[in-house]
């Protein structure tokens, strides 16, 4: 029974890490998909980036991890798996909505490095999925600078936490997001991402970062009941290029503002204002030789 348990647990946490990898290939990849494109059917390589970012929201204090990852994409005709997204069902892909999911990672936090939470039970990796509904409200072109998107994105998620031998649900948020998406910004294989999304969070999210049971409290931290409601604002900005043919690199970075957050009033609530930096790239090492256009 032990040994069935292992393995089950196993296999979900190679699940996680799986999500949690596409999670930021997706970030890497945000383009637009042009209906004169050809692209290959299905490619597959090598992902790798650097993130500093918070602890936890609202934290005082970052670290920097360094994730390598294999990736597929597979671009068919009624199914499309990862390209933006983990997978999406092409009979609900119209010219101006589309319904998927929508993914978001996050990595874990070790309390003993973290003075606000010292003693208290560590911060796992996140992971979050969900349908999201994704609404085009305008289309541009631009003589000398290629072609843009702005589109409204409505995500909701379930959250989950590992520590690679369990998941374990977390609660829910809503996250709906307006994004600009610019293809040949710089020159013709060059896209930028600009984007804004305020969340909100059930109270079981909440209480994973702001709760303070009375077990860990102490004379700088007092016990704190935390409910749900808002998180936090964030401003994304990305770009990405081409290296090579094969070869695809990205920057990033992004600003959070969580004034007048829920529990603001939490003693693990320390900064209203922080931010996350990212690079990385994605290889593509094989893809089909079939050419498909505008998926």
């Amino acid at each position: 029974m032990i040994v069935v348990m292992n393995r089950y647990f196993r296999v979900r946490c190679l699940v996680s890490v799986i999500l949690f990898a596409t999670s930021f290939y997706n970030y890497a990849q945000q383009e637009i998909a042009l209906e004169d494109d050809l692209r290959p059917v299905w490619e597959a390589g090598i992902f790798a980036a650097a993130f500093n970012s918070p602890e936890y929201p609202a934290a005082d204090q970052s670290h920097t991890n360094v994730i390598p990852s294999p990736f597929f994409i597979y671009r068919g005709e009624t199914l499309r798996i990862g390209d933006g997204s983990i997978a999406r069902a092409v009979a609900i892909d119209k010219s101006w909505y589309e319904l998927d999911l929508s993914l978001a990672a996050a990595f874990g936090s070790n309390s003993d490095d973290n003075e606000a939470r010292e003693g208290m039970p560590d911060l796992d990796l996140t992971f979050e999925l969900g349908p999201q509904l994704k609404v085009q409200i305008s289309k541009f072109e631009f003589e000398d600078h290629g072609k843009a998107e702005f589109s409204m994105h409505l995500q909701t998620r379930a959250v989950f936490s590992t520590d690679f031998s369990g998941v374990d649900h977390q609660g829910y948020v809503f996250e709906p997001e307006l994004r600009y998406v610019q293809r040949g910004w710089l020159s013709e294989k060059t896209a930028l991402s600009i984007s804004i999304s305020p969340t909100w969070g059930s109270e079981k999210l909440h209480d994973y970062f702001y709760q303070v049971d009375q077990e860990f409290v102490t004379e700088q931290r007092p016990a704190f009941d935390a409910t749900g409601g808002y998180l936090g604002t964030t401003i994304a900005v990305s770009v990405s290029f081409n290296a090579t043919d094969n070869i695809r690199v990205f920057l990033g970075g992004n600003v959070s503002v969580h004034d007048e957050a829920a529990n603001e009033n939490s003693p693990l609530f320390l900064e209203e204002i922080t931010y996350s930096f990212g690079a990385g790239m994605v290889w593509r090492v094989w893809q089909s030789e079939e050419r498909v256009a505008g998926r």
